[in-house]
């Protein structure tokens, strides 16, 4: 009796009995195997537990905790972006070629290029302008008045004074700026001017018709001040006046391209130039009699 109770039958070890439990769990696990019906109440839990530990698209508990799922699945998102962009960069080339090809059996004529630097923005000096910037460009690097900047994006401004090492920029977005503007699409004609907002507003329009909403607003060429299909920004609703969302805004201001507007020769010039230089024999001679 005393083998059976006490502390003696506590302290004594399972060794005997390990060899029933496996065989016990062996038999239980060939009964699972067998029996459809055990098999199919048993199912679903094995899936589910097989799902939240060794299911790849879930992130374990170890990856939520260590923040390497949301890494590898910004890594594998960034990758596509790449291959999307690859393609993308691919189709660019190839119908720039495929252009340049086109425009030399035409003979298309190209733009002219006229001077052309690029300077730093060192500051935005109000001085006689309430929008102006000061470029670190000046008469020593080929700049002259009347040059327009651009950034990456499109139209800034225009040269209104220059110095030796430094020119002033008069932006757009000044209520005394005037760009001659055009629809991409209407093709309609208007001056752009600065709104207090940093908005462009489209006035003194000649022809009849509405610009479309969204539609590119682009430099039209008259006046000679700018060169014509700079981009100026794109049309946005407005109740009172037509507004513009300028387009320099989505780029950065820390350096801008001044550009010189290409000069044209018209055709009534030339022929003044020709008709003088018939002229100017004749007189001569009548002269020398």
């Amino acid at each position: 009796m005393n083998r059976y109770s006490g502390k003696g039958y506590r302290k004594r070890p399972l060794k005997p009995y390990g060899f029933f439990i496996a065989l016990a769990v062996l038999v239980a696990l060939l009964l699972v195997q067998t029996s459809p019906r055990l098999r199919g109440t048993i199912e679903p839990v094995r899936s589910l537990a097989s799902d939240q530990l060794f299911h790849m698209s879930r992130p374990s508990l170890i990856d939520r905790v260590t923040g390497r799922s949301a890494r590898e699945q910004r890594i594998a998102a960034l990758e596509a972006r790449v291959r999307e962009l690859a393609q993308y960069e691919a189709m660019a080339l190839s119908m720039a070629e495929r252009l340049d090809v086109y425009e030399h059996i035409l003979n298309t004529q190209g733009e002219p290029e006229g001077a052309e630097v690029t300077a730093r923005i060192m500051a935005e000096s109000n001085g006689p302008f309430a929008e102006a910037l000061l470029a670190n460009a000046g008469r020593l690097h080929g700049v002259e008045t009347g040059f327009y900047a651009v950034n990456d994006r499109g139209l800034v401004g225009r040269v209104v004074q220059v110095g030796q090492r430094s020119s002033r920029i008069l932006k757009i977005t000044d209520f005394n700026s005037r760009v001659p503007v055009m629809g991409e699409s209407s093709g309609l004609r208007a001056i752009l001017f600065g709104g207090r907002d940093g908005a462009g507003r489209l006035t003194d329009q000649p022809e009849a018709g509405a610009f479309l909403i969204g539609e590119r607003i682009l430099t039209s060429g008259e006046g000679g001040l700018f060169p014509r299909g700079v981009v100026v920004g794109t049309v946005q609703s407005s109740s009172d006046s037509i507004r513009v969302e300028l387009a320099m805004k989505q780029g950065q201001l820390g350096y801008i391209r001044l550009k010189g507007t290409p000069s044209f020769t018209k055709p009534e010039a030339e022929a003044n130039a020709e008709m003088g230089a018939i002229v100017s024999p004749a007189s001569r001679d009548r002269s020398g009699e």
